[in-house]
């Protein structure tokens, strides 16, 4: 089978002059857990750097007011888990209609896996019709089950680092390196997602196309830098454009904002809330380009 190599960025979303912030999309990131607010942190402002026109938070009510506290620019949505780890029957009453009214939806950063977490995975593959970024924990609890995944009513978008890939495979890390195009097609393939493998020369594939990031530095390599990357992507999921596009822009853009922070602050000291001061120039630098070609 033949790949497409694709090497130019794609457009980047419309911004109309006669605008609101329904024109960019409702996008919903379910994550955090007690401990774990701050994935859940930097994920929201992900998405609010990624231009998306409305962002719901969907976090344990033990971390709300954390998270709340953070950034009041993101909306939060408290969910009551029972001692069995389940969710209240209330509080799935309260979020199924959020997530039926979103755009796009991340599931996973600093989530943990109780069974709440697998079930809600479950339901949202098998229901959500629109773009799913499927990160960090979800990845786990998808890697560690022995039940196999419904079929996807909608685009599902994987966003594994090396670890997380090797348990998604149950190659090891080693002979993922030895050929890791070859690894991400065949598993993007064979399960028919959108595959985003992180690290150096992060890959993004369909299992039929194929881009390479070229942005990005060894100042990412901490934590936190994944989550933002989530909530940049879900943003641009949910303003429209093509899960593909939309993954190969996040990484781009979220290498960009690296790249920037680290000529000003080094790469050693970089961390992941620098990313989110960043985006903005990331953002101008890459329109300077579009409109100049």
């Amino acid at each position: 089978m033949n790949l497409q190599r694709i090497s130019n960025l794609p457009p980047l979303p419309p911004r109309p002059v006669d605008s609101h912030k329904g024109t960019f999309g409702k996008v919903l990131v379910i994550a955090g857990s007690s401990g774990m607010s701050g994935a859940a942190c930097l994920s929201g402002m992900g998405a609010l750097r990624g231009g998306a026109g409305l962002v719901f938070l969907a976090v344990p009510q033990e971390i709300q007011s954390i998270v709340a506290t953070v950034n009041p620019c993101y909306l939060t949505l408290p969910l009551h888990v029972e001692p069995s780890g389940q969710l209240t029957g209330p509080s799935a009453k309260f979020l199924l209609p959020q997530i039926y009214d979103s755009a796009a939806i991340a599931i996973g950063p600093g989530l943990g896996k109780l069974p709440w977490v697998q079930m809600l995975i479950w339901k949202l593959y098998a229901e959500f019709e629109q773009p799913l970024i499927i990160d960090a924990d979800a990845l786990n609890v998808i890697a560690e089950s022995d039940q196999s995944l419904p079929a996807a009513a909608g685009p599902r978008i994987f966003t594994p680092h090396p670890g997380e890939f090797a348990r998604l495979t149950g190659k090891s890390i080693a002979q993922i390196g030895e050929d890791r195009e070859a690894a991400a097609v065949e598993y993007a393939r064979q399960q028919q997602i959108i595959l985003l493998l992180k690290g150096a020369d992060t890959l993004i594939t369909d299992g039929t196309s194929i881009a390479v990031n070229t942005t990005g530095n060894s100042g990412m390599s901490t934590g936190g830098t994944g989550d933002v990357l989530t909530g940049l992507l879900t943003a641009l999921c949910g303003q429209g454009i093509s899960p593909f596009a939309a993954a190969q822009l996040a990484a781009h853009l979220h290498g960009l904002a690296g790249d920037l922070a680290a000529e000003d602050l080094s790469q050693p000291a970089l961390i992941a809330s620098d990313l989110l001061d960043y985006l903005p120039d990331a953002w101008l630098q890459l329109q300077s380009q579009t409109e100049n070609e």
